[in-house]
């Protein structure tokens, strides 16, 4: 086989599997059903501000038991532009939020708003970036 015939073989195996990797990491409809939204309430048991995208995983109680959620958020940098860090949420908050249900994980939601009632710490998902709502308290 030619060295330009191989080449280009290396070429577009190379940008099959890129063009097949990308939109599954960067596609929320893959994930979510960007058609339904639901809202749960939990208590913070670990937040990890982690790229490329931070998340947060919760108790939420329902009928009396408490079931672990993991609610992802938007890009870590978009996070942090806002004004969140590492320290912005922490084991024990109590926290609401909004957003899409997962497909294939009942107990997985990607966050389209969150507000922390003790301080009115909120923010939304604007037109695909967050946006913050209100400051609430420094930490």
């Amino acid at each position: 086989m030619r060295a330009s015939t191989k080449t280009a073989m290396w070429a577009c195996a190379i940008g099959c599997a890129a063009a097949s990797a990308a939109p599954a990491h960067h596609s929320i409809a893959g994930v979510y059903d960007t058609q339904r939204e639901m809202a749960v309430e939990g208590v913070v048991t670990d937040f990890q501000f982690v790229s490329p995208h931070p998340f947060v995983r919760v108790d939420v109680v329902r009928n009396g038991v408490a079931e672990p959620w993991r609610l992802d958020m938007d890009d870590r940098n978009e996070m942090r532009e806002i004004g969140m860090d590492a320290a912005t949420l922490r084991s024990g908050d109590r926290i609401a939020v909004a957003g899409n249900p997962a497909r294939e994980d009942p107990r997985r939601l990607y966050i389209r708003r969150l507000e922390r009632p003790s301080d009115g710490y909120a923010w939304e998902i604007v037109r695909s970036s967050p946006r913050l709502r209100r400051a609430g308290a420094t930490r």
